[in-house]
Formats: C-alpha cells, sequence, structure tokens
C-alpha cells in the first residue's frame, strides 16, 4: 500500500506538471471505486484551473478554481503523467486531460482507491476533519509522543501506527525507524524514557525524509508519477530483511506478527 513518502513523492511530481494547467476534460473509464465516482465530476471539473497540489495525509488534494479533488491511492492506486493520445491499460480507470497536452492517469487494480469532489474547506470533510497530527507538524513534538505513550499499555509500534495519535506512519517505516532508534517494536510504549521518545521521534522524521528524497519504496504495485520505482527499498535495514544478516551487527534480522501485520528487527541492535 502507498504510504506517506510515496504520497508525497507523487505529490511533488505531478505539482509541476498540474500547477497553473486548465482541466479539459475527466474520462471515468470504471467509477466503481471504493466510492463510486460522482456522476456529474466530468461536467464540474471542465475548464477550471489547478491552482495547487497538497496533500494531508495519505490523501492527494488537487485545489482547483471552484473546489478540490480529493484523491486517495487506496492499496494500489498510481497517478502517472501521460501524453494524452496514450491508449489506456485495462486498471486505467481516470484519466484526467490538460491543456498541455498530457494527461493524469489513475491506475488502480484493486479498486481501492476514491476521487472525491468537495467545495468547501476540504480539510473539514468528515474523510480528513479527524485526522491526527503527521510526523512533521510542530504538534508532533517529543512532549506530545512522551503523553501519549504514558496513557497506553499497547507496543510501541502499535502506538506510532495508530492513525487516531499520528498520521502518516505506515508498516515499513514504524519497523525502520524502531531500527533507528534501537528500540525493540514488542516494548511497551509506556516503557520508553524520555530519551528514547526522543530517538523515536528524530528517527521516524530521518526515515520519512530519506524516502521521500528517494522517491518512496517499491512494494508490489507502486511506482511514481514518471513511471519509475522508488528505491527506498534499497536501503531498508529490517523491512522484510528476516533471516539476513543486519547491516550494522551481522546478527539475522528476526520476524514476529503484531496486529496482523509484520514487523522485523534486529535483537542486538535493538532493546
Amino acid at each position: 500500500m502507498p504510504e506517506l513518502p510515496e504520497v508525497e513523492t507523487t505529490r511533488r511530481g505531478l505539482e509541476p506538471h498540474l500547477k497553473g494547467q486548465t482541466i479539459l476534460r475527466l474520462t471515468v473509464h470504471e467509477p466503481r471505486l471504493r466510492w463510486p465516482v460522482q456522476e456529474d465530476l466530468p461536467q464540474r471539473l471542465a475548464g477550471q484551473q489547478v491552482l495547487a497540489v497538497d496533500r494531508r495525509a495519505k490523501y492527494l488534494l488537487l485545489r482547483l478554481t471552484r473546489g478540490t479533488v480529493l484523491w486517495h491511492l487506496g492499496m494500489s492506486g498510481s497517478l502517472r503523467i501521460v501524453p494524452s493520445a496514450l491508449p489506456s491499460d485495462p486498471h486505467d480507470h481516470i484519466d484526467l486531460a490538460l491543456s498541455s497536452g498530457h494527461t493524469v492517469r489513475f491506475n488502480d487494480p484493486r479498486r481501492f482507491g476514491c476521487v472525491i469532489y468537495v467545495t468547501g474547506e476540504p480539510t473539514a470533510h468528515p474523510l480528513l476533519s479527524k485526522l491526527a497530527p503527521e510526523p512533521f507538524d510542530a504538534a508532533f513534538d517529543a512532549e506530545y509522543l512522551w503523553r501519549i505513550s504514558r496513557r497506553r499499555k499497547v507496543s510501541v509500534k502499535q502506538l506510532i501506527m495508530n492513525g487516531q495519535l499520528v498520521t502518516g506512519v505506515g508498516n515499513i517505516y514504524a519497523s525502520e525507524a524502531l531500527f533507528q532508534a534501537g528500540i525493540r517494536p514488542r516494548r511497551a510504549a509506556r516503557s520508553l524514557t524520555r530519551e528514547e521518545i526522543r530517538r523515536l521521534l528524530a528517527a521516524i522524521r530521518k526515515v520519512l525524509r530519506q524516502a521521500i528524497r528517494v522517491g518512496g519504496t517499491t512494494l508490489r504495485d507502486y511506482v511514481n508519477p514518471d513511471g519509475n520505482p522508488g528505491y527506498f527499498r534499497q536501503k531498508l535495514f529490517v523491512y522484510e530483511r528476516q533471516g539476513a544478516p543486519c547491516r550494522i551487527c551481522r546478527t539475522p534480522i528476526r520476524a514476529l506478527t503484531q496486529g496482523q501485520r509484520s514487523t522485523y528487527f534486529c535483537p542486538r541492535c535493538q532493546h
């Protein structure tokens, strides 16, 4: 599933191609996504100009002259910039043709993505209004992480993956951040010291920045807007490296299951 770095990479790749462009037409090849595409969406978008491409959590926000498109990639979706004349493939469900002669093409084999048009303030929409702070927000600081960790008995990995507490730390990056911080994923969150909390906060931000810088992680279907894969997978220290030697101490990486998700860690580097 595309996580925060993949979605931010997509945003950065799309913005230069979209900002200032006029939408010529929206073609919906398959309206049956996570929620049905609004029937009048092609008429409502035609002729509008793209003012900006923003992001909130895993949602892309295409800000237009008269509204905003909330776009979620779902589990397998991707957005690419292609020539408007390029024929579509079977899983290409939506084409957004621009005045530049290019098209934003949405490919989503599993159809768990969504495209929703709102005319009011997008952050007030029910999908966005209750989202927790993101890792780069000023509100997500060491004091906040310390405070929420005191009140919960869950493991530290489950804590930082709780979307009601912090938005954007997906499974891959949670395992990697805990490795960087030297903390075992099954540690009780409330057992962490203030120093460990500070290390963990710094590690979360570091790992996400590194992933964004190299275009995200290629897992199954993800590619960035120019059709190329992300390269953070080549830099992973523990994720999906069970049995492989730790890149630091050479101890074999171990795996376990937490909350029905795979977790990877080094038994020597993490305590």
